[in-house]
């Protein structure tokens, strides 16, 4: 039972922990493009830097990590993509696989437990010259199958707290991705548009090929 409390509390703690990461981690993906579209349309790009410093989150540190790279080539921006939301995916799965641990090992806890306890009762009857009524049996077998009872009610929540932290961590990977591949094509889109130059040219007559003087045809 013991064992099962301090799984107990693991178990919570991590759910806990977690939910406050993604809850911090998640961030509106479109209103963040959409900032950083504008500031990288007019070569912004420290301004930019500066925006994604300031979110937190996995994705804001993919983004940034392509915009460092603003004149890579598109091959090497999603490479730098890539490995960077590789290194975040560690950090969204992290105490998952301990949370997910819990949820096995809980019930087995309790099944020991509970034959532990079965077998403490019946050396408790022989010891008694292996005599004894139906409710001291009773009483053995109530108190050993507690402890599996205790092993499901801790391994029940606790799986469904890795189910939903899982669901939670896919869920911003997929903002990762799409984040990347977006930004990806910004940058390199918005870098291949032609500049809009004016060329400012002074208005000069046209001299007569023949005559060296100016063509007064050409001119009002």
């Amino acid at each position: 039972m013991w064992l099962l409390l301090g799984c107990s509390i693991i178990a919570i703690a991590i759910f806990l922990e977690r939910l406050f990461y993604f809850h911090r981690a998640r961030i509106d993906v479109g209103d963040l493009l959409f900032g950083l579209r504008n500031l990288i349309k007019n070569k912004a790009y420290a301004e930019a830097l500066s925006e994604c410093a300031s979110t937190p989150g996995p994705v804001a540190r993919v983004i940034h990590s392509a915009i460092r790279r603003y004149s890579a080539s598109r091959t090497e921006l999603k490479e730098v993509v890539q490995e960077s939301g590789q290194l975040e995916v560690p950090k969204l799965e992290k105490h998952l696989s301990v949370l997910l641990t819990v949820a096995y090992i809980a019930p087995l806890i309790g099944l020991l437990g509970s034959v532990l306890g079965l077998v403490d009762t019946f050396v408790q009857i022989n010891a008694v010259g292996g005599f004894a009524t139906v409710a001291e049996i009773s009483q053995g077998v109530y108190e050993a199958l507690i402890t599996s009872a205790a092993g499901l009610m801790v391994a029940i929540p606790a799986f469904v707290f890795y189910s939903h932290l899982r669901a939670y961590a896919k869920s911003i990977m997929y903002d990762m991705e799409s984040a990347g591949i977006e930004i990806v094509n910004t940058i390199c889109d918005l870098r291949s548009q032609p500049t809009d130059i004016i060329s400012m040219i002074p208005d000069r007559p046209v001299e007569d090929s023949a005559s060296g003087e100016p063509d007064s045809s050409l001119t009002t």
